[in-house]
C-alpha cells in the first residue's frame, strides 16, 4: 500500500515538473507576420510597346564667337561657367586704327557734299540760262550729268562712314543670347584675327535630343508630335522638331526638343526617345511596392503563412508602375507600404 502510493506520488511529480518545464506558448498558434499596407493583386495588364533611340541631349543655341578685326585683346570680361545675358560685352579688342579711318571718311563726306553744293549752284544757273535761250542744250546736259555724279559722291561717302561704323561695332565682342560661357580661347594681350574663336556660349534653357531610327518607325511621326523621353534616367516630355535622312547609312535622325528651364539637365547628357509600337500584354506592380537591397529587387508577398519578400527582376518603367520580367505570376498579392508619415 505505501509502495503505490509512493510510486503515484512520484508520477505526479515527474507530470508537474515536465508541465513546469515546458514552454507555455508551445501550443498557441502565432499570428502571421503582416506589414502595413495596401493589397494590390498582380494581374496581366495591357502595356505600351515601346521602341527606345537613343542619342544626346545638346543645347538648342551654341555658338562661338569671332570678330572680323585684326588687332590686340584688350580685356576679356567673362569666364567659363559665368552665366551671361544677351547683349553683353564678352571681349574688347583694339581699335584705334579705326578712329583714323573715321576722320578719313568724315573729310571725304564733307569733301562730297561741298562738290554737290557747287554742283547745285552751277545746275541752277545753267538751267536759268537755258530757259532764257543763254545755254546750249549740251551745257544743260553736263551739269546734270555733273549734279548726278555729285550726288553719288555723296552717297559712297555716307555708305563708307556706315560700313566703318558697322566694322567698328566687332571691336566690341557680344553676347547673341542668353546663356553659360563653356570655353574662353584668348586672354588679354593676345592678338585676334578674322574668324578666330574668342569664346563660346551655349542656351541650356532648351535641348534638342537628337537620336537614329529605321525609316518604319520614322514613318509613324510628324513633326510637333509630343513623345515621352528619358535624360539621365529621368523622365521628361519632349516635342519632336523634325524628322530627316540620316548621313549614316539607311537610318533617319529624330530632333526633338526638351525644355530645361530649371538646369536639371547638362547638356552633353544620354537621352532615349520613347516611341509608342502598339500594345502586349505584361505584369506590373506599383513602383511604390518595389524593395531594393543593393542589386537585388523584390516584393513583398502576402500568404497565408505570413508576408514575405521575393525577389524578382524588374522590366521597363512607365510612370506609376514597373513591369516584372519574372518571378511573379498572375493572381499574386502584392503589400504596398503605406507612406511613412
Amino acid at each position: 500500500m505505501d509502495m503505490s502510493l509512493k510510486s503515484v506520488t512520484a508520477v505526479g511529480a515527474l507530470l508537474v515538473f515536465a508541465s513546469a518545464c515546458s514552454s507555455p506558448d508551445k501550443d498557441v498558434p502565432r499570428s502571421p507576420h503582416r506589414v502595413t499596407g495596401t493589397a494590390y493583386t498582380v494581374k496581366d495588364t495591357a502595356v505600351q510597346t515601346v521602341f527606345e533611340a537613343s542619342g544626346t541631349a545638346t543645347p538648342l543655341r551654341q555658338a562661338t564667337l569671332s570678330t572680323k578685326l585684326m588687332g590686340t585683346v584688350l580685356q576679356v570680361l567673362a569666364r567659363e561657367g559665368d552665366r551671361i545675358v544677351a547683349g553683353r560685352t564678352l571681349v574688347r579688342i583694339d581699335a584705334r586704327d579705326l578712329a583714323a579711318k573715321h576722320s578719313q571718311v568724315a573729310a571725304l563726306i564733307a569733301e562730297a557734299e561741298a562738290v554737290r553744293r557747287d554742283a547745285v549752284r552751277q545746275a541752277g544757273r545753267i538751267r536759268a540760262l537755258y530757259a532764257d535761250s543763254a545755254a546750249t542744250r549740251a551745257q544743260l546736259d553736263a551739269v546734270e550729268t555733273g549734279l548726278l555724279r555729285a550726288d553719288a559722291g555723296v552717297r559712297a561717302a555716307r555708305a563708307s562712314s556706315d560700313e566703318l561704323a558697322a566694322v567698328s561695332e566687332y571691336a566690341s565682342v557680344r553676347a547673341p543670347f542668353s546663356g553659360i560661357v563653356t570655353k574662353r580661347f584668348v586672354d588679354p594681350g593676345a592678338f585676334a584675327a578674322p574668324g578666330s574663336p574668342l569664346m563660346t556660349i551655349q542656351d541650356g534653357d532648351r535641348l534638342r535630343i537628337v537620336a537614329n531610327t529605321t525609316p518604319d518607325i520614322a514613318s509613324g511621326l510628324r513633326r510637333g508630335q509630343r513623345i515621352d523621353a528619358v535624360i539621365e534616367n529621368l523622365p521628361v516630355s519632349a516635342v519632336i522638331e523634325g524628322i530627316v535622312p540620316s548621313t549614316s547609312g539607311n537610318l533617319y535622325t529624330i530632333n526633338a526638343l526638351v525644355s530645361n528651364d530649371g538646369g536639371s539637365f547638362l547638356p552633353g547628357s544620354t537621352a532615349t526617345l520613347l516611341i509608342a509600337r502598339g500594345s502586349r500584354r505584361a505584369l506590373v506592380v506599383p513602383s511604390s511596392a518595389v524593395v531594393r537591397e543593393g542589386d537585388l529587387t523584390g516584393v513583398r508577398i502576402r500568404s497565408p503563412d505570413g508576408d514575405e519578400v521575393r525577389w524578382i527582376r524588374l522590366g521597363r518603367s512607365s510612370g506609376s508602375v514597373v513591369e516584372v520580367d519574372s518571378g511573379l505570376r498572375a493572381g499574386d498579392v502584392v503589400i504596398v507600404p503605406s507612406p511613412r508619415l
